[in-house]
């Protein structure tokens, strides 16, 4: 046998459980992912996946998800496979099984340079770039003033309808979940409800996303806030390029440190025309959009 060949070997195949989530983190830690148990149980309580199990050792070497907004679109992420089985075809098997969950819902998902060209042969087409931004927060540089405040209690419809309008699907069910005192900021014009952006706990620190807005000028005005309250603090904002938010985050101490490239597979159903147009500023994280 050439020493160069790497025997194939047997994949027993799973449900992804919770009893799955430690060995899923250490998994991502191999990648140098930087979730917490946290991150990875709230996509999982979002989401159905799988976990690629070497049949030999009983290890597990490779996971997946994939999580449904309604029946309008689902994300796949936290594809990863365990350093000892790359180039062996698990990433593409991975993904079939993916989609397969997905149940003939549009998708979505953040690649990498290295997986590109495989998402390519499975009919994803690239729609933009992701940026990712942190660091510790800085003196924020000045924005236009706006009417921007925490959002109460029974503001979660609207806060719902917003990121529907601009995600295209329905997402209550992650809205409700990373809701909680002070997660949400609403921004208002004219007494009315037009942007939010949400604050949780995620891997170093905090994330700042999703940030919904009508401009980038509302966008600003509800990440400058909570950017100001954590002075020192390790903060991440993962936006896109066409928001243009790019050099404004840099400003705010928050660097640049690499990104993806976000791809969709069917094309997405045309949105309706509404009185308020809105746009995604910062995604709630790469796997969830």
């Amino acid at each position: 046998m050439n020493k160069n060949t790497v025997p194939k070997r047997a994949i027993d195949w799973a449900a992804f459980e919770p009893k799955h989530l430690d060995d899923a983190l250490a998994l991502s830690r191999q990648a140098q992912w930087p979730h917490r148990l946290e991150d990875w149980s709230l996509i999982l309580s979002l989401s159905r996946g799988l976990v690629a199990v070497d049949a030999g050792s009983g290890r597990l070497v490779g996971t997946v998800m994939t999580t449904p907004y309604g029946e309008d679109a689902a994300t796949i992420n936290m594809v990863i496979v365990d350093e000892g089985w790359r180039g062996q075809g698990l990433g593409r098997r991975l993904m079939d099984e993916a989609m397969a969950l997905a149940d003939g819902r549009p998708l979505r998902l953040v690649a990498t340079s290295d997986g590109l060209p495989l998402y390519e042969k499975l009919g994803f087409r690239e729609v933009g770039t992701v940026l990712q931004h942190q660091g510790e927060a800085g003196p924020v540089p000045p924005v236009e003033a706006e009417e921007v405040a925490a959002a109460g209690t029974g503001e979660l419809a609207a806060i719902v309808a917003l990121d529907r309008e601009a995600f295209g699907a329905d997402r209550r069910l992650l809205l409700e979940r990373i809701a909680g005192p002070g997660s949400f900021t609403l921004l208002r014009r004219n007494g009315a409800p037009v942007g939010f952006a949400a604050l949780r706990d995620f891997g170093r620190g905090q994330v700042v996303g999703p940030v919904v807005a009508p401009d980038a000028d509302g966008a600003k005005a509800l990440i400058g806030p909570l950017v100001a309250a954590h002075p020192g603090k390790f903060l991440r904002v993962d936006t896109t390029a066409d928001t243009g938010l790019a050099p404004w985050l840099a400003d705010c101490g928050l660097r640049p440190v690499g990104g993806g490239i976000a791809m969709r597979r069917s094309a997405p159903a045309a949105a309706a025309a509404s009185p308020v147009p809105v746009s995604t500023f910062a995604l709630a994280s790469q796997a969830l959009g």
